[in-house]
């Protein structure tokens, strides 16, 4: 027995579509429409090893060579259909999902050909099984950001710029409250995103990962300046069901200077 696979793209009211058929082709003996064991065996594994949520429905196309009466090769050719679908069943594959069980009869040849012949005929001897499969999810990757949008994915970043914080403190400045009153208005827009509010600090050895605050003279800088951005947007009416905070100190520096990592940003958790 042989195998052929093949993908086949069409198109789908004008659209192309990112449906796909995978074909798998079962051959049979001149007037036969018995498997054996190994026709069998490879042809449930066919559908077995393939992704079953991708599978939206399975078709079983009969077919027979050039020889003989119409109406045997009909006959022929649905019972090898038939066959192929009682396998499926016996191996435990829903009948829901085959849609299709039919005989197409014999496959003619064009008068010109005679080279190969009897091979040609062999490859029409045949049962296509036509899995059809549903489009493969968009994959979507984070991005980076400078302010919240409609449209975002798990791992997100939004940096906001005007979120910067004098060195040492963790108290928000005017202009920072501005930014994030934007900010508080655009999560009340999309109710639906989940956060984290990462905060980092500047300007320590590498060996000191967090910074003190000299408000509290505590080593928690970091978290300070999150949580401070959390306090807010608290302030703001956004639930803190939406949002936690946590201080990353020095471990993440941006490479643009230190006034930028002494910075608040936002890390999309749960859409």
């Amino acid at each position: 027995m042989l195998r052929l696979l093949k993908i086949l793209p069409f198109f789908i009211f004008g659209i192309l579509h990112a449906q796909e058929e995978v074909v798998h082709s079962v051959y049979f003996e001149f007037d036969k429409f018995n498997l054996d064991e190994k026709q069998a065996k490879e042809v449930v594994d066919f559908i077995q090893t393939t992704d079953s949520t991708r599978i939206e429905s399975i078709q079983i196309f009969g077919y027979t060579d050039d020889i003989g009466k119409d109406a045997y090769n009909f006959k022929l050719s649905t019972n090898r259909a038939n066959t192929i679908q009682n396998k499926l069943l016996e191996s435990g594959i829903k009948n829901k999902i085959i849609v299709t069980i039919e005989g197409k009869g014999r496959i003619l040849i064009d008068d010109d050909i005679v080279e190969n012949l009897p091979e040609k005929r062999s490859k029409n001897r045949r049962v296509d099984v036509v899995l059809n499969l549903k489009p493969l999810p968009k994959i979507q990757f984070p991005g980076f950001y400078n302010t919240i949008q409609k449209n975002h994915v798990v791992g997100d970043h939004i940096y906001l710029d005007n979120i910067l914080f004098d060195k040492g403190s963790s108290k928000l400045t005017s202009k920072s409250k501005l930014e994030l009153d934007k900010i508080a208005l655009l999560l009340h827009r999309y109710k639906n995103i989940q956060f984290e509010i990462q905060g980092h600090v500047c300007c320590t050895p590498p060996y000191q990962r967090e910074a003190i605050d000299k408000e509290t003279k505590k080593r928690q800088l970091s978290t300070n300046r999150a949580q401070s951005v959390y306090k807010y947007l608290i302030f703001r009416k956004i639930s803190g069901s939406r949002m936690t905070f946590k201080g990353y100190g020095n471990t993440v520096p941006l490479g643009k200077g230190a006034e930028y990592d002494r910075r608040v940003e936002l890390v999309i958790t749960k859409i």
